[in-house]
């Protein structure tokens, strides 16, 4: 993922790669700037790492006045209030899918969820994905289970396979991860309620995929005060 978002920086008029970081590249090079193991002098930082590390990268960027823009995955509500918290002297934005196709799903799945009586949420990732189920499919949930607080009971009493109901999640919406080579990143969201079923979904088949909405959000985090989760608030939806 940092080469696509370094090649998408390079390639804005309007903004400038000025380095790139990676722990076990250093030397390397990528879009003409060099690889090195510490944070180089700029105005915003994107990080798409894992999740240790990039709790201590989006607190360095509170401490040191850098805008954030932050794609990993995996950050809890706990780690969002820390954030909020931090960032007095620059801005952050948190988003768990960057694919504007994959906001607009949620929030249709949102905008769906009062109308229906049963719902459960099926994400599918490559194999190399650490965390599960995938922050688009918990940030789906909360948001349907905001929008309609009570769904219909699971009707299951008999559980042959242990986790073949998925897990259980805001309001007790099911959430099934599939992680399978060959894959990139999908998610389906399927309704249902008496006589009918809705089925929402998105499917990113290349990485490049979400570059617009890191570069939307490298150019509007200054404008964003303080932390921002979710690329819809950069959208207007």
């Amino acid at each position: 993922m940092g080469i696509t978002v370094c090649g998408a920086v390079a390639g804005d008029a309007d903004l400038e790669l000025r380095g790139a970081v990676d722990p076990n590249h250093v030397g390397d090079h990528v879009e003409g700037v060099t690889i090195t193991g510490a944070m180089p002098d700029v105005d915003v930082v994107v990080d798409f790492t894992h999740l240790g590390a990039a709790r201590d990268n989006i607190q360095w960027a509170a401490e040191n006045g850098v805008h954030a823009v932050v794609g990993t995955t995996g950050l809890s509500a706990e780690d969002h209030e820390r954030f909020r918290a931090a960032f007095t002297t620059s801005n952050c934005v948190i988003a768990p899918n960057f694919a504007i196709g994959a906001v607009l799903m949620m929030r249709m799945a949102e905008l769906a969820a009062p109308y229906f009586d049963t719902a459960e949420i099926i994400e599918l990732h490559h194999d190399a994905k650490r965390d599960s189920p995938s922050g688009t499919a918990m940030l789906t949930a909360e948001r349907m289970a905001a929008a309609k607080g009570s769904w219909a009971p699971d009707p299951t009493e008999v559980e042959v396979v242990e986790g073949a109901r998925g897990g259980e999640g805001p309001s007790g919406i099911h959430v099934h991860a599939v992680r399978m080579r060959g894959m990139v990143a999908h998610q389906e969201v399927i309704l249902g309620t008496t006589g009918q079923t809705l089925t929402i979904r998105h499917d990113t088949t290349d990485r490049s995929s979400f570059m617009p909405g890191v570069l939307l959000a490298v150019k509007r985090v200054a404008d964003r005060p303080g932390l921002t989760v979710g690329l819809d608030a950069l959208l207007d939806l």
